[in-house]
């Protein structure tokens, strides 16, 4: 296990859980242990069991199934119900069954929420966490208490709320972590009442909601003021605007404070962490997420450019590679010969002074009318191909092409398009049929190259997206288009711009196939 002294508690799998469109299976909630085990936090609360199926499931299965490294598993649940012994209770005997060494009980902390939510007397309350906890205790189990709607709490009634932190910490939990359960504190005032409460002497923990967008700013500021404990899920997942992300505060506190929280090479695996997580909930990576997203360490200012040309760490907080990232330079309209020389440079080229000036000019020029080399790179060093090579050269040309839509009796409606290409010396003529017009041109160029190239066979349109850039021209706007395709290998993205919504595709779709073939080792 992690040190004892500082804990990183992560509940992905409960409130993170709790999350809008995110729904975890108990195979991916194991999964998603596995990947926070991996990172070397210090606990994983892995639900409620006897509080619903799926969660008791998670327990019976993780006794076999997980074989965790780091982390120690916490089952989540409250305190008895009033008038009941701990004992008696059937949802405190779950958390005894649950094979869980630690478990986390809920506690009201709120007057107000004692006597509107539970019903029940604030004696009596203080009477079902004394003796929830030191039945659990008595049981072998380790415990944590969630002091919930703590800080509305303290400002309604301190006296109240620190005599349920007292009776925990005597009743023998190990930590009480103050909860800001509707996320509305900011890190001056939360910090001063951490600090107070912190004189009570109980080891205290920090939980956070992100209604103000301040969640990772407050428990850096609780831990302080005094918290050991501290507790988020990974990628900020969690209900209404989330909770604390546990990567941005393990990442600051360790990189930032100096603390010893995970090993260095788990730090280092964070940003691939991030995003296998992702892959398991089918939520898409927010690219802008500090640390580990995609455009964290990405630059497309040029005066950004020359300086990171000097010394990278001029316009970054801290090497990429510390937590897995890497430096990404964008190519757009804000570019200048910095950037396109340190993009050049990434892509394995070398560009002279004219090159630059030509590719810069060249990209503005491109980017005036629509075009976006940010978001699709593969497009950008095509046409670095092109100023390196003085010409375009390409794995085939293009006589023409045309597309068909019709309206079947059936009511369905398909596409068919047909292709004339030049390629290896010969004239292919090729017709594909599909479900819309760009995937019936897809087809045909596949159908008329893949005799010559059979490595196509393995490329595959994985996102097609579409914007209109000039909205007051109505159908006769000009459009962008962007494709992202795959091989076995990688993804790659390409952008075509024209006033014809199939035009700007087939230029989108051309570029996609050649790069394809440069990635498949077919030189231009």
């Amino acid at each position: 296990m992690a040190d004892d002294r500082f804990h990183v508690y992560d509940t992905t799998l409960r409130d993170g859980a709790q999350q809008e469109g995110l729904n975890l299976s108990v195979a991916d909630k194991l999964a998603i242990a596995r990947h926070l085990d991996g990172l070397g936090v210090g606990f994983i609360e892995g639900g409620w069991p006897g509080a619903n199926p799926k969660d008791t499931e998670f327990f019976r299965r993780a006794q076999t199934e997980l074989d965790l490294k780091h982390a120690q598993l916490a089952a989540f649940g409250a305190t008895r119900r009033a008038g009941v012994k701990a004992a008696d209770d059937p949802l405190v005997a779950a958390l005894r069954e649950s094979g869980a060494p630690v478990v986390t009980l809920v506690a009201k902390s709120h007057d107000r929420h004692v006597e509107l939510a539970l019903r029940t007397t604030l004696e009596e309350n203080l009477a079902m966490i004394r003796d929830t906890v030191s039945h659990l205790r008595a049981e072998g189990r380790r415990v944590f208490l969630d002091a919930e709607h703590f800080f509305d709490g303290y400002k309604a009634n301190p006296a109240y709320a620190l005599e349920v932190v007292r009776t925990a910490a005597e009743a023998g939990a190990d930590v009480i972590a103050l909860c800001d359960t509707n996320g509305g504190m900011l890190p001056d005032e939360l910090a001063e009442v951490v600090a107070a409460v912190a004189e009570t002497e109980a080891r205290l923990g920090i939980h956070c909601h992100d209604d103000t967008g301040c969640a990772v700013a407050n428990t850096l500021a609780a831990v302080r003021a005094g918290a050991t404990h501290v507790q988020g899920c990974v990628n900020g997942y969690g209900e209404r605007s989330g909770n604390a992300n546990l990567f941005t505060v393990v990442a600051n506190l360790q990189l930032k404070r100096g603390f010893d929280l995970v090993p260095p090479e788990s730090l280092r695996d964070m940003t691939r962490i991030a995003h296998a997580v992702s892959e398991v909930t089918n939520v898409t990576p927010n690219s802008h997420q500090p640390y580990v997203g995609v455009s964290a360490f990405a630059h497309k200012a040029g005066l950004h450019a020359s300086a990171i040309k000097v010394d990278p760490n001029l316009y970054q907080h801290i090497d990429p590679a510390a937590v897995g990232n890497d430096m990404r330079m964008l190519v757009s309209d804000m570019a200048g010969r910095a950037s396109v020389e340190l993009k050049g440079r990434e892509l394995g080229y070398t560009l002279d002074a004219a090159q630059s000036r030509e590719l810069v000019e060249r990209v503005k020029e491109l980017e005036a009318k629509g075009h976006t080399f940010e978001a699709a790179d593969a497009s950008f060093e095509l046409l670095l191909r092109d100023t390196v090579n003085g010409e375009a050269r390409r794995h085939f040309t293009v006589e023409s092409w045309r597309v068909i839509v019709e309206r079947l009796s059936s009511g369905e409606v398909v596409s068919e398009a047909t292709v004339k290409l030049h390629a290896k010396g010969e004239r292919i003529v090729a017709t594909g049929e599909g479900n819309g017009p760009v995937n019936a041109l897809d087809k045909a160029v596949r159908l008329a190259l893949e005799k010559l190239y059979p490595e196509l066979a393995e490329l595959e349109l994985i996102d097609f997206k579409v914007r209109i850039l000039e909205g007051t021209h109505g159908t006769g706007a000009v459009t962008r288009v962007l494709i992202t395709s795959s091989d076995l290998t990688g993804e790659w993205s390409t952008v075509g711009v024209d006033e014809n919504i199939i035009a700007a595709s087939w230029q989108a779709l051309e570029q996609a196939v050649t790069f394809g073939l440069l990635r498949a080792g077919h030189s231009l």
